[in-house]
């Protein structure tokens, strides 16, 4: 039986090798940085039976500086990790590390603001 060495992405349609430098069971496209939700358990089972798309919504560092992805099911909302690749898209991959930053979850100061006048967010006017 032999198994393809490659996929075409659902996600941006571009042909994805297998053979991936800095892990050994890709299933990410390294373009768009979508993934199939394919693994149950464990890395390469390749037993998940959920065919839903897995969209990147984060970066993580593991160990010795060692890049993981975040993906989220689009369908059943199952989170994984997997490891970045070397030929992955630095661009997308920063990002997605950058995303906290250009999208805070407390509000901010447009201006200096002075004491008791609190803090305005981003929907409200001057």
């Amino acid at each position: 039986m032999s198994f393809p060495r490659s996929f075409v992405c659902r996600y941006c349609g571009v042909d994805v090798s297998l053979d991936a430098p800095g892990t050994s069971h890709r299933n990410h496209c390294p373009s768009c940085l979508w993934s199939r939700h394919l693994d149950r358990n464990v890395p390469g089972d390749r037993k998940a039976s959920c065919p839903g798309a897995m969209e990147p919504i984060a970066v993580t560092v593991r160990g010795e500086r060692r890049w993981m992805l975040i993906h989220r099911c689009t369908r059943c909302g199952r989170l994984r990790m997997n490891r970045a690749a070397g030929d992955d898209n630095v661009l997308l991959l920063m990002q997605l590390a950058a995303l906290p930053l250009a999208t805070p979850p407390i509000p901010y100061h447009s201006r200096a603001t002075p004491p008791g006048r609190g803090f305005k967010t981003a929907a409200q006017p001057d």
